[in-house]
């Protein structure tokens, strides 16, 4: 019988190390060099650029079956939007938020306007499930939208 090659075959680290930071990275979503202070953390040095071939290369498995046992979005939402400043310029940060604290989407824009409601509305209903229930803070471009 023949014995046929790991998937990791060739690699320098071990595939419990490798397939550890794919499915952290497509799981939790941090950045590539979270990902490394973390492996590093545990005695892996390892660089970031290393962390995103792996992800490229060996990925596309685990992204589809992390994406098949995410929570469903709730039938209610709470939809917000708030100043913050970035580099000292103010800016309009919207976000939509399920019921069970799951983030939705958020949208960081300059300007506040039924138009961007009206976007952010379309581009939050195209990713989930219409809601049975929207909670706002009852802000005048909600309604427009």
């Amino acid at each position: 019988m023949k014995k046929s090659k790991s998937l990791y075959h060739g690699h320098r680290f071990p595939a419990g190390v490798i397939s550890c930071a794919v499915r952290w990275y497509f799981r939790f979503q941090p950045s590539l060099r979270d990902i490394e202070e973390l492996l590093f953390e545990r005695g892996v040095i390892v660089t970031y650029e290393t962390i995103r071939c792996w992800c490229d290369k060996f990925g596309k498995g685990i992204a589809h079956r992390v994406k098949a046992v995410r929570r469903k979005p709730g039938s209610m939402w709470h939809l917000d939007e708030m100043f913050v400043t970035l580099r000292g310029e103010p800016y309009l940060l919207w976000r939509a938020v399920d019921e069970h604290g799951a983030e939705l989407d958020i949208l960081v824009q300059k300007r506040r306007d039924k138009a961007a409601a009206e976007r952010f509305f379309k581009r939050v209903l195209r990713s989930s499930p219409v809601p049975r229930k929207i909670v706002t803070d009852q802000l005048r471009s909600y309604p427009a939208a």
